[in-house]
């Protein structure tokens, strides 16, 4: 069950592909035969760009071309829903293209389906129950504007309800929605990951700082002592991850602590909250999307990771010195377990970390930093690493191409059978799919795809 929601996990960036031949080094594939592996891929040659999904029996070994792909308008995200549908996410920005679904036929072949939806913004995607669920924080509605005309932040909800085909937003008139004063500290949040445990939804709720609204609430009873110089004077910043607002605090004011969310379900309208002061918050951040850090495993146990992301903080009071490691809610519990904590800094000699997947077993794969965060020092992931979470070890993939050569990995590994499939990209050569055994952490080229790059990979079963 495990092993397959990884499927679910999502085959971040843009995916393109172009006309090949079938074979390197002689190595073909199987022109006939299931092929129930896809796969994601990117390529832009000639100046022009096309999108495509793939099929492939294997992602062992051999070689696919693109003549045999989908083509499509490409996604932002891809997402497996367990192994019936996959969805390819679009931010509802600009001229951007149109999510839509698509099932594998009886003989192999990749359908659309017929519906196709305008999904708006979002900054975190997950599974719960029969949706697909993508949240972020933004401006709530007019009606709730306090007398300066600031608006408070809301949680933004889309349900994609897979197997209906339907999709819906949330009424952020309804309170339980706020994202203001979410910890009790007068901070908006933004949740990271959501991960269905039981029938419960659990989520990092990450602090971002005070909101206009948030700095003017209550008399401004929310600005720490000491820390009034932080409240911009001015609007500046660029993108959506970076932009300020004259009269916000940026970034958190509590950087030494993790808070995970327990919601009973996705209206999100009843919540407990949990606290530990071993991690910073648990997120890894790459623009403006905030990646999961929050795992169930087989046995029950969920997992929380933290990079310590706010080392990287230019103002020394919204820094950590916290390291980055990993704190556990035990199977059955709805508090961290005091008991458990691994410094994976410390394991990784004084790097962190920028993403953890849930291999199956009490596995994790961590996309690895080259050195340990810092305020502003340009970071880059070019080594992965096996993290046993029972075992408390960390220890290094082999067998990879030289980090020289790697430009980036596909961000949705597939696991089965106690092997992860991760796409590799590379600067001298078509990108191929690693396999790396769990067990051993040692890697092993597999399936190459003649494209400039491939998204990620997963597998879906023939409809009925």
């Amino acid at each position: 069950m495990k092993l397959k929601s990884i499927c679910a996990l999502l085959l971040i960036l843009g995916l393109i592909a172009c006309e090949t031949n079938s074979s390197v080094n002689g190595d073909k594939l199987p022109t006939n035969g299931p092929r129930p592996y896809v796969i994601a891929s990117a390529g832009t040659f000639s100046n022009t760009t096309t999108n495509a999904l793939l099929t492939a029996s294997t992602l062992d070994g051999g070689v696919v071309g693109m003549e045999r792909g989908l083509v499509n308008d490409g996604a932002s995200y891809w997402v497996f829903w367990g192994d019936k549908y996959l969805y390819g996410l679009t931010y509802n920005q600009g001229n951007a293209a149109t999510t839509r679904s698509y099932v594998m036929a009886a003989d192999y072949t990749l359908l659309p389906r017929s519906a196709e939806y305008a999904v708006r913004r979002f900054t975190t995607v997950g599974i719960y129950d029969r949706y697909i669920m993508t949240t972020s924080t933004g401006d709530g509605p007019q009606e709730l504007a306090d007398e300066n005309g600031y608006l408070p932040k809301a949680i933004l909800v889309s349900l994609l309800d897979v197997e209906a085909e339907t999709y819906a937003t949330n009424n952020t008139l309804e309170e339980h929605y706020l994202a203001e004063n979410f910890l009790g500290n007068g901070e908006y949040v933004t949740l990271a990951g959501l991960e269905q445990v039981g029938g419960k939804l659990y989520s990092a709720a990450v602090p971002m700082g005070l909101s206009q609204y948030g700095v003017k609430a209550d008399g401004g009873r929310w600005v720490r002592e000491g820390f009034e110089n932080l409240i911009k004077t001015e609007s500046g910043g660029s993108g959506s991850s970076n932009a300020y607002k004259e009269g916000e605090l940026q970034w958190t004011q509590y950087p030494d602590e993790c808070w995970v969310v327990i919601f009973d379900d996705e209206t999100l309208s009843s919540k407990r909250l949990i606290r530990t002061d071993k991690i910073s918050y648990a997120a890894g951040r790459n623009k403006s999307q905030y990646y999961q850090m929050i795992w169930q495993t087989a046995s029950g146990d969920v997992y929380v990771f933290s990079p310590s992301y706010a080392k990287s903080m230019v103002d020394e009071r919204q820094r950590t010195e916290l390291p980055a490691g990993v704190v556990r809610i035990a199977s059955g519990s709805e508090e961290f377990d005091d008991s458990y904590y691994v410094n994976i800094e410390a394991l990784a000699e004084g790097r962190s970390f920028l993403r953890t997947w849930y291999v199956g077993g009490s596995k994790f794969l961590v996309l690895m930093y080259d050195r340990v965060l810092e305020p502003s020092v340009t970071m880059t992931a070019t080594e992965l690493a096996i993290f046993d979470a029972e075992a408390k070890t960390l220890t290094p993939v082999v067998g990879l191409p030289a980090k020289g050569s790697i430009s980036g990995f596909g961000t949705a590994p597939y696991a089965e059978g106690g092997k992860v499939y991760i796409p590799v990209t590379l600067t001298d050569n078509y990108p191929s799919i690693y396999v790396i055994d769990t067990s051993t952490a040692v890697a092993t080229k597999g399936l190459t795809v003649e494209a400039t790059q491939i998204g990620g990979v997963g597998r879906l079963e023939p409809i009925d």
